[in-house]
């Protein structure tokens, strides 16, 4: 089969399409999947750079994280799923190739009204956001979502799922024009951040002085003192991204006195179990949704372009 390959690790420059060999047969609770699309995610560009590989018995040489596809093989154990079968998701590795053998419990089914292409860019994005915002997050009908970098592709799904359950939506960029194109997705209250990032106070005068109950954090070191003075009391901060870097110091005290929650997490590294529950939540909590177009009369359609 074909398949994108990373000669090297570096630039783009690198990247070339190879023949490598087709996966094995399916076995158990595998199924092999014809990719029809696949998506490009950040994890992808790391992963070309050498900077992030993929557990044991995954190619660091083949990148793709999310894909679209119809199943052609069925292993003897899997149940609900038939040869012919449109279906998208998260995969550890090695989805931009002809073919992708994964386990089934790992997919869900792709919308009729979806295409291969439009599929194959929601997985990562959605079910990162419904888990950390929702499952981990546990935001509630009639909360405030803080949401940082919300222009990115996880920070347009957070938000457009928190509008869906009634949610005001905070967002903040560093990019205004991003801020604006991210009003079309139904972003509440803007907030365009400097450097050091400054932002604690608006959000909690835009709250009427509670502040946010959850902050979605693709952001990372450099917003950690004032995520804690945005929180609300019994606040949640789900930490999902670390591109301004990994170190902060805390102010406990701060924690103490708000009893805030603390939460990192990752679906990459996680087990076959726990990406089977998370992908269970998505098609139980998203698909529906996605499947609609639109969260409600009065908000914009859910799409899953990047601002």
């Amino acid at each position: 089969m074909k398949a994108v390959y990373i000669k090297e690790f570096g630039g783009p420059e690198n990247l070339e399409i190879r023949e490598v060999p087709d996966p094995s047969k399916p076995r158990g609770n595998e199924v092999l999947v014809r990719v029809r699309a696949a998506g490009l995610n950040r994890a992808d560009l790391l992963q070309r750079r050498g900077h992030y590989p993929p557990p044991a018995g995954y190619s660091p040489n083949i990148p793709g994280l999310e894909f679209a596809g119809e199943i052609i093989e069925l292993g003897e154990s899997v149940d609900g799923y038939t040869p012919g079968d449109r279906v998208f998701g998260i995969t550890t590795g090695e989805a931009q190739a002809e073919f992708l053998k994964i386990d089934h419990r790992v997919l869900a089914r792709v919308p009729d009204n979806l295409s291969f292409t439009e599929a194959a860019v929601i997985p990562e994005a959605f079910i990162t956001a419904y888990d950390a915002v929702f499952s981990q997050g546990k935001l509630a009908t009639g909360e405030t979502l803080l949401v940082h970098a919300a222009g990115s592709g996880v920070g347009l799904a957070a938000l457009q799922l928190a509008n869906a359950k009634a949610n005001r939506v905070i967002g903040t960029s560093r990019t205004k024009d991003k801020l604006a194109r991210c009003a079309e997705f139904g972003l509440d209250h803007a907030i365009a951040v400097g450097a050091p990032p400054f932002y604690a106070d608006e959000v909690i005068e835009i709250t009427g002085g509670r502040g946010a109950d959850v902050i979605l954090d693709l952001v990372g070191g450099a917003y950690f003192e004032e995520n804690l003075k945005a929180l609300a009391l019994r606040g949640r901060l789900m930490l999902v991204g670390l591109t301004s870097g990994a170190k902060a110091e805390i102010n406990l005290g701060t924690a103490l006195s708000k009893r805030l929650t603390l939460k990192g997490t990752v679906l990459r590294a996680r087990s076959l179990e726990e990406k089977s529950d998370v992908t269970h939540a998505f098609s139980q909590n998203v698909i529906p949704l996605l499947e609609k177009g639109t969260a409600s009369e009065s908000r914009p359609r859910f799409r899953s372009a990047g601002c």
